[in-house]
């Protein structure tokens, strides 16, 4: 069955321990190259809150707007990217209705998440979690 990512943030500290595992995935350990962003909802003692790929099932934005067809529906939700058919027009990022997408100029491609789950496992406090879908 496919899964695919949710979050509770009660319990974040933002420690983006998620978001630098995230992008160790593509190589490098930056927020900039991870498909998680965790910020707060404003202020110092705010509420931290987590923007990342809904895994839209109908109405895909991003594979919409896509003028290549790199981008594809994955099973469960959300898309997959062929970087070998992405021009980095950019397309996807403004399309994109959570703001979940943006580009990456060292790896000159889109970062989206890919539902993989792997931040769920190092996530301190469990703010994270996949969610089994039909």
């Amino acid at each position: 069955m496919a899964k695919r990512l949710r979050y509770d943030m009660n319990a974040c500290l933002g420690c983006h321990t998620c978001s630098l595992v995230c992008s160790a995935l593509s190589g490098y350990h930056s927020l900039g190259a991870s498909a998680i962003n965790i910020k707060t909802k404003g202020g110092l003692q705010g509420k931290f809150v987590c923007v990342v790929c809904s895994g839209c099932t109908e109405n895909i934005s991003c594979m919409e707007a896509c003028k290549t067809g790199a981008l594809k529906a994955r099973t469960g939700g959300g898309v997959v990217l062929d970087k070998s058919k992405c021009i980095g027009c950019k397309e996807c990022i403004s399309s994109c209705t959570t703001r979940a997408i943006h580009y990456s100029d060292n790896l000159d491609h889109p970062i989206i998440c890919r539902q993989c789950g792997t931040c769920t496992k190092y996530c301190p406090h469990n703010c994270l979690y996949l969610e089994e879908v039909e």
